[in-house]
């Protein structure tokens, strides 16, 4: 997509916010890889998905600055619960002030560390799950959460067309093998109905049957 055609785009949905801006603004200028951030489109969308699904308790891997979870938390209801899993401690102190500034941050809980070793301890289910996380480990996130997520639940897993990386069969490094893995695991993977959205990096939608 062009930048004016994006612009376009965004001249006519839902504003992103002041708070949402700022964090935008304040990630590109004090955080390394400042791209990892949703955006206002993006987050703009997984908060539509998230108002169709209506979802009551969220688990996304890879919070980064907490943008997206910023944005999937407006969906929820007063007694609903995100849980976020970011593995770099090092950050943490500025996302988590950022979710602790949210009018929702009574529905966010942040857990810092591995997801692999996170996610087993939640004795609970989920209703849509965000992996966004280590791109050569989204085939291990797939397995980790498939059994959290309820009948009828979603897992929406971003980064899967990795800037057109993955129809490059010469392609070897670490991150665009850990996609093309994870695109083929879930195309072969009865148990679900699914489709790629070209939404940026490409957006994967998965429903569990």
């Amino acid at each position: 997509m062009n930048e004016q055609l994006e612009q376009y785009i965004l001249n006519h949905i839902d504003e992103e916010g002041e708070f949402l801006k700022k964090l935008n603004r304040d990630t590109h200028v004090n955080i390394l890889r400042p791209r990892m951030l949703s955006g206002h489109l993006q987050g703009r969308i997984l908060k539509m998905i998230c108002r169709m699904i209506r979802p009551n308790r969220i688990l996304e891997l890879g919070t980064f600055t907490g943008y997206s979870a910023l944005c999937m938390v407006e969906s929820l209801p007063t007694d609903g619960e995100l849980h976020t899993i970011e593995v770099d401690d090092e950050i943490e102190d500025f996302t988590r002030s950022y979710l602790e500034q949210s009018p929702y941050k009574d529905r966010i809980y942040l857990h810092i560390g591995d997801a692999m070793k996170i996610v087993p301890t939640f004795n609970k289910t989920f209703d849509l799950v965000f992996i966004d996380a280590d791109k050569r480990h989204y085939c291990e996130y797939y397995d980790l959460v498939f059994d959290k997520i309820r009948p009828g639940g979603f897992i929406l897993a971003d980064n899967t067309l990795w800037d057109g990386k993955v129809t490059d069969t010469e392609a070897r490094d670490g991150q665009t093998v850990g996609i093309r893995k994870f695109n083929d695991m879930v195309a072969a993977d009865t148990r679900v109905e699914k489709v790629i959205v070209p939404l940026r990096d490409g957006l994967t939608l998965i429903w569990k049957k």
